[in-house]
């Protein structure tokens, strides 16, 4: 491994505890306790993927987080939410923000590492579909990681990528919120469903009138119906 994992938390025993499991499991790592340094770092790098505490001395996490998806360098970068905060809804403007994971302080540092695997594993392997296409409009290129609805970039967060490819692949089948959880986390998901709905608001949002495409059954799941 050679990606390159960004922290920002202002605790100094947090950064020390996570960069040696990182560093442990081959990950390159850079630390920042607050986020004007992290601003500043940015301006010239682009992490494969940041973990990000929300409670930061200068600044709110969740800013940082908006302002990140915001920017056409850094708008797809994974991000994952490192936070005290165990109230649901801070989790979910978090995930309204952008954010693709989430993980409670205190934590483990294994789960985290796991997490971090997990979120760079949605990537594109040699033998996944490599081009889809919903109605002929809304195409997605797997191999370039790409998403375009009548000729313009769709940009979209890693995990937004992922679930509406999941969809595509299996146009009019149904898959439950607990379904996609399993194919986007594995044994590895501890999220909640509200995740995938707040995910999939955000899908459709992007695709604008393609949105339409985008089928929610209530009580039951979500699919792609053409």
């Amino acid at each position: 491994m050679n990606e390159i994992i960004a922290i920002v938390d202002d605790e100094a025993d947090i950064l020390e505890l996570v960069s040696l499991h990182l560093k442990r499991s081959g990950f390159k790592v850079e630390t920042f306790m607050d986020g004007k340094s992290f601003y500043t770092y940015l301006e010239k790098n682009n992490p494969d993927l940041t973990i990000l505490d929300l409670m930061l001395p200068d600044t709110d996490g969740l800013d940082i987080c908006r302002n990140i998806r915001k920017n056409d360098l850094h708008n797809n970068m994974p991000i994952i939410m490192l936070t005290a905060r165990g109230d649901e809804t801070d989790t979910i403007i978090g995930l309204e923000l952008g954010a693709d994971d989430y993980v409670t302080k205190p934590f483990s540092p294994k789960e985290l590492v796991a997490r971090v695997k997990a979120v760079l594993r949605r990537g594109v392997s040699s033998d996944e579909t490599i081009r889809l296409n919903i109605a002929n409009e809304v195409y997605i290129d797997a191999e370039k990681y790409l998403i375009t609805y009548k000729n313009k970039i769709i940009s979209m967060t890693p995990t937004e990528f992922r679930i509406l490819k999941i969809l595509a692949e299996r146009k009019g089948m149904v898959f439950s919120r607990d379904q996609i959880l399993d194919k986007l986390w594995g044994n590895e998901k501890a999220v909640l469903d509200r995740t995938i709905d707040v995910h999939i608001k955000h899908i459709r949002e992007k695709l604008g009138d393609a949105g339409k495409y985008v089928i929610n059954l209530r009580g039951i799941g979500y699919k792609v119906e053409e």
